[in-house]
This record gives structure tokens, C-alpha cells and sequence, in this order.
């Protein structure tokens, strides 16, 4: 397979990807499915990790990606003036743009993940505040702990499921970026089309 149609394909995975990070931390502004004040969200959330940096920023490579595919794989071999390997070598600074911002939700989701969600408490017996009432991801091995959170319903896991859709997401993109730059390099040295290229060069 040509190194310009695997980034295409790499591309085309992207998209959803960021589409599905970018509805997670929407919904992550209305915790249990409810509409809360704004300064009861979750400080994690207003990172934008999702929308930001698993979102927007990896529209970019992935708008990238698929454009390498325009042209035909194999016209340019013989041509020194040639720019389809610069195309791949530039792709590999917009894998890595990918990598910072699939690496930024990573982070965020991490800490959401380990902190917890802001939620109704019990405070001096029978007060209730809005508070984290979890540190230190004790929370994660303890469900009966959830009960600690009154308001909103079901938020900790609510927090908990979007988050590690967030996180797993994340990852993914992470690995999708990384061999990019991998394929970008192997399309930079060879051309976009190592066997076409190879047999133009033999011709020559």
C-alpha cells in the first residue's frame, strides 16, 4: 500500500474519533444528564480536553492525512522537483500537533479520572454543599463510596464512563499520530509509492 493511501486511511480514523471526543465533553458540562449552574461543573471539564485537544487539533492532521492521497501515487517518482516526499515529511509536524493535543485530553481526562466529580455532599451532619468529595482515585475500587455524591443522579459514574471514553480515545490517537510519523518518514525517503518509485529509478 501506498505511504499517501495508509495516511488517508489514518485520516479517515481521526475524524470520528475527534467527532466522539468533542460529544463527550459536551456532555460532560450536564453531569448525570442534568443542566447545573456553571460553576458546579467539574474544573476538569472547562479544560476543553475533549473538544480542544482531541477535537479541534486533530481535525488538523487529519485534514492533512487524507489530502496526501489527492494526487497520483506514482507521477512524481521520476521528478527531483517532486513535492509529494516534502508533502510526507510535513505531515510528520502535523502528527505531531496530534500527539500534543491527543496528549493534553490525556492528561486532563487522567486527573478528571483520579479527582472526581463536584457534587451535592453531606457537610457537618445534615448541610449539604457542593464539593470533590473523593481525592487520590480512592473512589475507583470503592462503589459503594459513590453514594458520598446526592446530586446530581448517577454523576460519578456519568464522570467516570465520559472521561475514560476521553482518555481511551486519547490513547488511540496518540497511536494513529505516532505511525504516521513513521509512515511519513518511510514516504519522505522512498516516495509515496516505494515499488513504483523503485521501479522508476531502476528505469532511470
Amino acid at each position: 500500500m501506498c505511504s499517501g493511501s495508509f495516511a488517508k486511511c489514518l485520516g479517515i480514523t481521526l475524524i470520528p474519533l475527534a467527532i466522539v471526543c468533542v460529544l463527550c465533553n459536551i456532555l460532560l458540562f450536564f453531569p448525570g444528564g442534568k443542566s447545573v449552574e456553571s460553576e458546579h461543573i467539574t474544573e476538569q471539564v472547562w479544560y476543553f480536553g475533549g473538544i480542544l485537544g482531541s477535537g479541534v487539533l486533530m481535525i488538523f492532521p487529519a485534514l492533512v492525512f487524507l489530502g496526501l492521497k489527492n494526487n497520483d501515487c506514482c507521477g512524481c517518482c521520476g521528478n527531483e522537483s517532486c513535492g509529494r516526499r516534502f508533502a510526507m515529511l510535513s505531515s510528520i509536524l502535523f502528527a505531531a500537533v496530534g500527539v500534543v493535543g491527543a496528549g493534553y485530553s490525556v492528561i486532563v481526562s487522567a486527573v478528571a479520572i483520579n479527582r472526581g466529580p463536584e457534587c451535592v455532599i453531606f457537610k457537618n451532619g445534615s448541610d449539604t454543599v457542593w464539593d470533590y468529595p473523593f481525592s487520590n482515585g480512592d473512589y475507583l475500587s470503592n462503589q459503594t463510596a459513590w453514594s458520598a455524591c446526592l446530586e446530581p443522579g448517577n454523576v460519578v459514574s456519568w464522570h467516570l464512563s465520559l472521561f475514560s471514553v476521553l482518555l481511551v480515545m486519547g490513547l488511540i490517537q496518540i497511536a494513529l499520530c505516532a505511525v504516521q510519523v513513521i509512515n511519513g518518514l518511510l514516504g519522505a525517503l522512498c516516495g509515496d509509492c516505494c515499488g513504483c518509485c523503485g521501479g522508476s529509478d531502476g528505469a532511470v
